[in-house]
């Protein structure tokens, strides 16, 4: 195709055509930083330690994990969990705990998605049987803990989504919760003290909140209900 040109030419410049896609590059700025297991640890990480105290121990376990914060101050900024150790007094579990936060660190620092730890830790059973947490809330074993303790920390730096009522939910609950105390004459709870006495377990999330009402079980946490 022939193009005229009506105007003067003033000036010219010759391009070649190899160095434009290393132009581009340097334009638009190095790619953003990826974890995998080549990245090196840094000399210092952000840590949140976690208390787990189980019927199951004499002596409490403290989780701790370690996150790497990636491409800081860009709009690529992320924090990924890095390393993660499991401290206590005890002795009687330590070879066990020790593989465990050694395989959970090394899927941590190979990249990609972790989230997925989650739920086999805690589809972990104790043939023993599991234990009633403070609140109600069903473990039924110390490493499904260990995986409720890592649920919380993924929703806490965004990796994971909370599975939190909503408000209307919150008021359903509420209003559920209040019905049945007054028709047992039951003293009421403050939040987060647990479920009226004689509550059954919930099979939907695990929490001692299922009661008779209206002719139908509810569960006074999740808002499963019934009838029947």
């Amino acid at each position: 195709m022939t193009v005229r040109i009506e105007q003067r030419i003033k000036s010219f410049q010759v391009v070649d055509e190899r160095l434009r896609p290393a132009a581009a590059e340097s334009e638009s700025g190095p790619p953003p930083e990826q974890l995998d297991e080549h990245l090196e640890r840094p000399e210092m990480l952000i840590g949140v330690t976690y208390k787990i105290k189980s019927p199951l121990f004499e002596h409490a376990l403290y989780v701790t994990i370690n996150d790497i914060l990636l491409n800081a101050g860009t709009r690529f900024e992320q924090r990924r969990p890095f390393e993660i150790f499991i401290n206590s007094k005890g002795m009687e579990h330590f070879q066990w705990i020790v593989a465990l936060t050694r395989i959970m660190s090394a899927v941590f620092r190979k990249g990609g998605d972790c989230t997925f730890l989650v739920e086999e830790l805690k589809a972990v059973f104790d043939p023993r049987g599991g234990y009633l947490k403070k609140g109600g809330v069903y473990m039924p074993s110390i490493v499904a803990e260990i995986g409720a303790v890592l649920e919380r920390h993924l929703i806490a730096i965004g990796l994971l989504r909370g599975h939190a009522p909503d408000e209307a939910q919150r008021r359903y609950l509420a209003e559920k919760r209040a019905a049945y105390e007054a028709s047992q004459g039951a003293a009421a709870l403050e939040p987060g003290e647990g479920f009226p006495p004689g509550a059954q377990l919930c099979g939907q999330c695990h929490t001692q909140a299922v009661v008779q009402l209206e002719g139908c079980t509810t569960c006074l946490n999740c808002g499963h209900s019934k009838c029947g």
